[in-house]
């Protein structure tokens, strides 16, 4: 979440946020000619969240975002970029570097890089593996532990886009790995990116329909219906930048009633470790209620849901009944510890962003993680004191 916007550029940068850019203008033959799209993306994704509350209080009257929830989504963001960020001095990460050794020892076919063929075709691969990634990330229990951090906010407002997990691409980069098989590694090393970027706009309540576009395109309309704890919500809608896939393989469900969001068993915590572990020791503690070793390891590679003598997935019959009444968590603080809060918060962003800009080292990546943490802290201080 750092980095600058070069001269010029702004036009492209905002372009890049909607997938708008050309096979031209985004073809590259080299892996380290390849912008840091993401990294450059900062000022347009605070620009984007900062517009959303204009234009939310301007609509509604109120704020589309909480302090507490906003800044927790946003802190996950950083967070979630922090274990490999030495390791990203050398690589971009583990997908892009597990595609590259498999491009250069097992490839098949070698794609023109140059060709607006190879760009179109990459766009939709990587787009159907997404989908595979993230509908694995909902019925694999392990995987789940970690992508439900992105779905752990109550709340459904751009910030929410960035509450990312710290684990899960520990496991995304091996859905890729085919696509390296005839792909070159720096067209594909564009489209991670933009594939990403797009979906950071579709988290918003604020556009409600886009017509025509509705039908090919993932959007706001459908992508709350992703984020929603409802029955008809679970499950559904994981497309990336295309909701086709979920037209052809039967995972996609239209919005209806009210979308209630957040996890089934909403977690009601600001503390960001918390946040981003807590469900691994939930599947161990449940595993050990188990005696066979047959359900030990279900628990972890079968769905969320699932219980001894289910389906794979399991059911939802022990889920909280959704009225469309429920209250996201918000404890109130006084006026002084929301602008302390703030003001904390600012601080540790400033160090966050030159840490980054200076190539930060490991103690400095472990004094971060304490002061996001001790940050974290404070957020649930009414709660407790409730």
């Amino acid at each position: 979440m750092a980095g600058a916007v070069e001269p010029g550029s702004v036009s492209r940068g905002i372009r890049t946020m909607f997938f708008m850019l050309t096979p031209n203008e985004s073809t590259f033959e080299k892996v380290e000619d390849v912008p840091q799209y993401v990294q450059q993306a900062t000022p347009f994704f605070v620009g984007l969240m900062v517009l959303e509350l204009l234009v939310g209080v301007l609509k509604t009257g109120g704020s589309v975002v909480t302090i507490s929830d906003g800044l927790t989504s946003i802190s996950a963001g950083m967070i979630s970029r922090l274990p490999l960020s030495f390791l990203r001095l050398l690589t971009r990460g583990c997908e892009l570097t597990a595609y590259i050794y498999m491009w250069d020892h097992y490839r098949l076919v070698e794609l023109p890089w140059e060709s607006a063929w190879t760009w179109w075709l990459t766009f939709l691969g990587v787009d159907f593996c997404y989908y595979w990634v993230h509908r694995f990330a909902h019925e694999v229990a392990f995987i789940w532990a970690a992508h439900q951090v992105h779905h752990s906010s109550e709340y459904y407002n751009l910030t929410t886009a960035l509450r990312q997990s710290l684990s899960q691409q520990f496991t995304s980069w091996i859905f890729y790995l085919p696509m390296a098989l005839a792909v070159p590694p720096s067209i594909f090393a564009v489209h991670i990116q933009l594939n990403l970027l797009y979906q950071f706009w579709i988290h918003t309540e604020l556009i409600r329909d886009l017509g025509p576009l509705e039908w090919v395109f993932n959007t706001p309309k459908h992508h709350r219906v992703h984020h929603g704890r409802n029955i008809y919500c679970l499950d559904k809608n994981y497309g990336g930048i295309l909701i086709i896939w979920d037209r052809l393989f039967g995972t996609f469900a239209p919005e209806t009633d009210k979308v209630v969001y957040g996890l089934v068993f909403p977690i009601k915590t600001f503390e960001i470790l918390n946040v981003q572990l807590h469900y691994y020791l939930y599947l161990w503690r449940r595993s050990t209620t188990y005696k066979t070793i047959s359900d030990k390891l279900s628990t972890f590679v079968k769905g969320p849901s699932w219980k001894p003598g289910k389906a794979r997935l399991g059911d939802h019959v022990d889920n909280p009944k959704v009225t469309g009444k429920e209250v996201p968590h918000d404890p109130s603080w006084s006026l002084p510890l929301q602008v302390y809060v703030v003001i904390h918060f600012l601080l540790v962003l400033r160090t966050y962003h030159e840490l980054f800009e200076n190539k930060m080292a490991f103690v400095s990546l472990s004094l971060l993680y304490w002061a996001l943490q001790s940050f974290s802290q404070l957020l649930n201080i009414k709660k407790k004191a409730d």
